[in-house]
């Protein structure tokens, strides 16, 4: 992992999740805007609702810089309202966090009552409620405030704190609201994690495309589905993926990051932005090997009954990122027709690659199906498939995740 430190490894499970953090009115409301950093540095996708006492204390506008994403206000929000965004919003998150939760907010949600836009939310959505309360210890201390903690308990809230100290007020006692690397972890112990939490994946797949003229180009049959069925399926397992795509008619995996490029030198481009923050880069794409030397700026017309055209070698995208001194797991694919396994080894050495599919390209592009070897070191293997893309990729991300444990010092 590139974060070091107990913080990412505790908080590990956060990314890939879309948490809604719910904020009312308090002092602690400060707290917030640290709460939101950590949750964003985990790799969950932040959302921020505010009720107007919220925004006394902290602006949305902070809230807006730290979450990257516009901070909700209002129950009846004309550019939302033709949509239902309430309702929407209602059923997007992974998990609600309240924090600071006021005795006054426990108290109308005890009452189900929906006045403003987060009361709303939580009586419309069915994501886990994370609370976090924070008041005076008089308030925290008062019998009504206990009935309310403990109805909300039974209705299946979580409850983070309060801590015990010195308050705004004065007062020492019980009601402060915990530190965010606290809440934070709270909300982390709620997720299972997966195989590969914490982790960030680079993905490249699909074909590229080198410009013969104006309106052709050379390229090739992949479809782009193996690369994006690993994509899909990494998010599932835990792992933050960037996803380095060529041009393909497929709808981008929920929680993804899609970069979209062209050419092969566009691909390498965006690899070599994307690679310094991985833990592993797995290149899937069918990259063309050659690209035409001078490229036409305008159609070249049918005068004559032959077309010579000089092509020129592409840039080894894979083979430059392994080359690098500090460099994630690296891991490739090789489409051959004949000599499948024989000529897949010889290029996950050739490259100095960790682990390798190698496939027939005949039975895999544009299909749903795939049959692969893993090929790793000297003389390791094992079948995969056949089978359907997404069930493949799983076992190759089950493999790609052994050979990460075994890369560890401590393995």
């Amino acid at each position: 992992m590139k974060d070091d430190g107990n913080e990412s490894a505790t908080l590990a499970t956060l990314a890939n999740k879309r948490i809604l953090l719910g904020m009312t009115g308090g002092i602690a409301a400060y707290k917030c805007a640290e709460l939101t950093r950590l949750l964003s540095k985990a790799g969950a996708d932040v959302r921020v609702v505010m009720t107007p006492a919220a925004t006394e204390f902290i602006t949305p506008l902070t809230m807006q810089a730290l979450s990257g994403h516009r901070v909700h206000l209002d129950l009846l929000d004309v550019d939302a309202e033709a949509g239902m965004g309430h309702i929407e919003l209602a059923r997007w998150p992974d998990l609600i966090v309240v924090a600071p939760a006021s005795a006054d907010f426990l108290a109308r949600m005890v009452s189900g009552q929906a006045g403003d836009l987060l009361t709303t939310l939580l009586l419309a959505s069915q994501a886990p409620v994370m609370l976090a309360p924070a008041m005076n210890q008089a308030m925290w201390l008062h019998q009504a405030t206990q009935d309310n903690l403990s109805k909300l308990r039974d209705r299946g809230c979580h409850i983070a704190g309060p801590a015990e100290g010195s308050q705004a007020c004065g007062d020492t006692g019980p009601g402060r609201m915990l530190e965010p690397a606290e809440i934070a972890a709270a909300c982390a112990s709620l997720f299972v994690a997966g195989m590969l939490s914490g982790l960030r994946l680079t993905i490249t797949a699909g074909p590229t495309r080198e410009a013969i003229d104006p309106v052709r180009f050379i390229s090739n049959h992949s479809s782009g589905k193996m690369g994006y069925a690993l994509a899909a399926e990494a998010v599932q397992a835990g792992a933050r993926v960037t996803l380095i795509s060529g041009p393909v008619n497929l709808p981008v995996p929920d929680r993804v990051h899609c970069i979209n490029v062209t050419t092969a030198q566009e691909m390498l481009d965006a690899c070599l932005s994307s690679v310094d923050d991985s833990d592993v880069f797995v290149g899937v794409a069918a990259v063309a090997d050659y690209r035409v030397s001078d490229t036409r700026d305008h159609k070249i017309k049918k005068t004559a009954d032959t077309l010579q055209l000089t092509l020129v070698r592409n840039p080894d995208i894979i083979g430059t990122l392994a080359a690098r001194k500090q460099r994630p797991l690296m891991v490739g694919f090789a489409a051959e027709t004949q000599h499948i396994e024989q000529y897949g080894r010889d290029k996950l050495l050739r490259k100095n690659l960790d682990l390798l599919f190698a496939n027939d390209a005949t039975a895999t592009f544009n299909s749903d199906d795939i049959c692969a070897t893993a090929l790793w070191g000297d003389a390791g293997s094992q079948k995969l498939g056949p089978a359907n893309k997404n069930l493949v990729a799983r076992q190759m991300l089950t493999l790609i995740a052994a050979r990460i444990r075994a890369s560890q010092p401590d393995a």
